[in-house]
């Protein structure tokens, strides 16, 4: 495969690896590497491209693993919370700060889920994946994936209820 082809496979799906790597290590620094070694690795594999079926699943299933191997590795200890800033000129100082906090209760709430759990939700609900697509890309049983995700938006939603009721805690 040259690199044109190369660049026309995986550039369409690069921001979703992203958005994955970033979902898993919380880091923009930590994601950005690591979709930068999943794009080497697959560069690496570029030969052997054409034999998948899918290839985007095959990249994000590479950026999974990849991800919670790093997660386990003793470098897991070093990883730092580091948070996007959105900013918006014409909203006033007081709406930008409750964007950010809710940006931040949003991302608190879905760390404290089970790894699957958040796998599925940003999968599912972040990245608009099928839940074919969810199936082939966790292993997992299309009953699986409906129960695991239903799960995971019950426990955000019970923690956004508790927010709403009785302020951050």
């Amino acid at each position: 495969m040259k690199q044109s082809e190369f660049l026309n496979v995986v550039m369409p799906f690069k921001d979703k690896l992203y958005r994955l790597a970033k979902r898993l290590l919380v880091s923009k620094e930590e994601a950005e590497d690591a979709t930068q070694e999943i794009l080497l690795k697959l560069w690496s594999k570029n030969e052997s491209m054409g034999e998948y079926k899918n290839v985007e699943a095959f990249a994000m299933t590479m950026t999974k693993n990849f991800c919670l191997d790093r997660l386990k590795s003793k470098q897991a200890s070093n990883l730092k919370l580091v948070h996007s800033n959105y900013e918006d000129e014409k909203t006033s100082l007081q709406k930008q700060l409750e964007a950010e906090d809710s940006v931040r209760w949003m991302e608190r709430i879905m760390e404290e889920l089970p790894e699957q759990q958040k796998m599925v939700l940003q999968l599912r609900d972040v990245e608009q994946y099928e839940f074919e697509e969810i199936c082939e890309l966790l292993d997992m049983k299309p009953t699986a994936v409906r129960v695991t995700l239903s799960r995971a938006r019950k426990a955000v939603r019970q923690e956004l209820i508790k927010k709403h009721n009785y302020g951050i805690g």
